[in-house]
């Protein structure tokens, strides 16, 4: 007689449900009699990541695993692999250990892990990165704990399987006062995203004094104005069209007494990437009689939306601007400028 002949032994699992996209089986599974040696397909290497742990209400949305009956495979050493199942494109298992993988420092845990499969078709090469989670389903909360270590899991041809050792104690689970097991069901779960790298991004560079960056508006028929707001033609500078606004009976905590000024973000020049963009603008009341002009600072970064706009309220008091002597108002006319320090062009480039 064959001296190598090995015997089969039949695990019979009663009563053992597994419930998956709303399916239900019954399991019966059959080993090998290698006693209580673990098999080395299971040898997942220690994850290096910190588990952090965290109670949500969502479902996972990749995977669950039901097991109405725990306390048939209390103890046994043998994992439990599920269907396989879809998930971001891809074929996966979960492998359960009810009490913990011994070669990823398991013991006294339970153990969970993700399998890729059937990538044969796969080309040569592959590789899919994985930001994955794994849950612990607590029916007396209604909540799952979620356990991750925030890094991302590197499938492939040499490393098909990733999880954690130690999901958690089974000091903590089997307590029934903790909630994880109620009328001897359990549930897993499991959440796989895929991180595809980024081929482009987009890049926020900030031009100081970009070309054609003054502006000057020259406001005839001053004292005809009426109690509103005034706007000057759009300028370009940078990627965005700007226009100045002032109401000559003044704004805000300013009015009556004083002028105020403002520069206001307007439309996108053509094929420009809109967003938010950043402005900084030395405003400007000018003498016209010396170089004595009124200046004041202003920056922000202004919204995609248009006519938002920042300045001040106060360039000058409205009995300054008219007194004859000051150089300001000269044959009822008065001259803005805004000159643009610095503005922000955004564009989508290579990584």
């Amino acid at each position: 007689m064959d001296s190598h002949k090995r015997s089969l032994g039949f695990i019979s699992l009663a009563f053992l449900f597994i419930t998956c996209s709303s399916a239900e089986f019954l399991i019966q599974q059959v080993t090998e009699g290698k006693g209580t040696e673990n098999n080395s397909y299971y040898n997942v290497e220690a994850n290096l990541g910190k588990l952090t742990r965290a109670f949500r209400e969502e479902r996972p949305s990749s995977k669950i695993v039901t097991i109405a009956g725990y306390s048939v495979i209390k103890g046994r050493f043998e994992p439990y692999e599920s269907s396989v199942f879809e998930a971001a494109g891809y074929r996966w298992r979960l492998v359960l250990y009810v009490i913990g993988n011994k070669n990823d420092g398991g013991a006294g845990h339970i153990s969970l892990y993700v399998r890729m499969e059937e990538t044969e078709s796969l080309p040569y090469g592959w590789e899919v990165n994985v930001d994955l989670k794994l849950f612990v389903h607590n029916p007396k909360t209604h909540k799952y704990l979620t356990v991750t270590d925030g890094t991302v899991k590197r499938y492939n041809a040499a490393k098909k399987e990733w999880g954690f050792g130690k999901l958690i104690s089974l000091s903590i689970f089997e307590n029934t006062n903790n909630g994880y097991i109620v009328q001897d069901t359990c549930s897993f779960g499991a959440e796989i995203l895929i991180v595809k790298p980024a081929e482009i991004q987009e890049k926020v560079t900030f031009i100081s004094n970009p070309p054609h960056n003054v502006f000057t508006w020259k406001i005839l028929r001053f004292s005809s104005l009426e109690d509103k707001f005034y706007y000057s033609a759009d300028f370009l500078v940078g990627d965005r069209y700007w226009r100045l606004g002032f109401n000559p009976k003044g704004d805000g905590d300013g009015r009556p007494h004083a002028l105020p000024l403002f520069l206001f973000a307007q439309g996108f020049k053509e094929n420009a990437v809109a967003t938010n963009t950043w402005g900084a603008v030395n405003l400007r009341l000018k003498n016209q009689r010396n170089s004595n002009h009124r200046q004041l600072y202003s920056a922000a970064w202004y919204p995609i939306r248009s006519d938002y706009g920042v300045g001040v309220n106060n360039i000058i008091l409205l009995s300054d601007l008219k007194d004859p002597s000051k150089g300001y108002l000269v044959n009822d006319a008065i001259i803005f400028e805004a000159e643009m320090v610095k503005v922000s062009v955004t564009n989508i480039v290579s990584v």
